[in-house]
């Protein structure tokens, strides 16, 4: 499995077969998608393998085994959670949010952690930092470990809050919440690649999608530093009922939009 590196630029390659057979298969991006798999195979066998993967209805992402996550890439495996492009809009708002402090005295915990793209992608851009990830499936563990590991961080099972060391309470200064979101009686309305390649338990967030995000925020401020932030992605039309919720745990609370990403991000501050 790959480790967390910056994403090289591909290096030109024929593919005119490859494209012929992405763009039988349907895929819209064939030419990109040919270019991904043709740079990451090691051999002609691996990329035809690669190529019949793919046309039976495999995410490109599980097939060349990574996604890319604000210039890095970032080690996917079956059976967990792709990360995102919208979600670099959270990691972008946590960097602006992120408290003042010494290196390597911030302490970053990435909770509901999939692939450890969120936690990962803020040791990146913020240097030394003490980085915690959670998630309560087992699969999303193994994989979030390469990545973690990869940024120095540690990576721990459970649910929500019950997995992180108790050492942590009152010392956290980013929590990233990236908790499932979509309605129960939605998940069918997904793309069929999420239905039918990802984990339930990373999507489904209940009748109204907003389970998870009220547990988080119930428990967020007994684990945030003064001044510390959690961000929750949500949906547009759960934005208010979110920031509502957040606020009602007596966290400073607002609502950073990405129009050109379709990203709604909570954030609410320990005062």
């Amino acid at each position: 499995m790959p480790s967390v590196s910056a994403v090289p630029p591909s290096t030109p390659s024929s593919r005119d077969s490859v494209v012929a057979a992405l763009r039988t298969a349907g895929c819209v991006f064939a030419e990109d998608e040919a270019e991904l798999i043709l740079a990451t195979a090691r051999t002609p066998a691996e990329a035809a393998a690669m190529v019949e993967r793919r046309v039976a209805g495999l995410p490109l992402e599980l097939v060349v085994g990574w996604a890319e996550f604000r210039g890095l890439r970032i080690a996917v495996a079956p059976g967990v959670f792709v990360p995102r492009r919208r979600t670099e809009f959270l990691v972008e708002q946590a960097l602006e949010q992120a408290p003042e402090r010494a290196p390597g005295a911030r302490v970053v915990v990435d909770l509901c952690c999939g692939s450890g793209a969120v936690g990962a992608a803020l040791a990146a851009a913020l240097g030394p930092v003490e980085l915690h990830a959670a998630d309560i499936d087992p699969a999303a563990v193994r994989c979030a470990r390469g990545n973690i590991a990869a940024v120095g961080g540690q990576v721990h099972r459970g649910d929500l809050f019950a997995a992180l060391p108790l050492a942590l309470r009152g010392r956290v200064d980013i929590l990233a919440a990236n908790v499932p979101y979509v309605p129960s009686d939605e998940i069918g309305l997904l793309p069929q690649e999420a239905r039918d390649h990802e984990p339930l338990v990373a999507l489904d967030g209940g009748t109204d999608g907003l389970d998870v995000l009220r547990r988080v925020a119930a428990e967020a401020p007994r684990w945030l530093a003064p001044g510390g932030c959690v961000l929750v992605e949500t949906s547009r039309h759960q934005a208010s009922t979110a920031v509502a919720t957040l606020e009602r745990h007596g966290l400073a609370t607002r609502l950073a939009v990405s129009e050109e990403l379709y990203a709604h991000v909570v954030i609410g501050i320990r005062p």
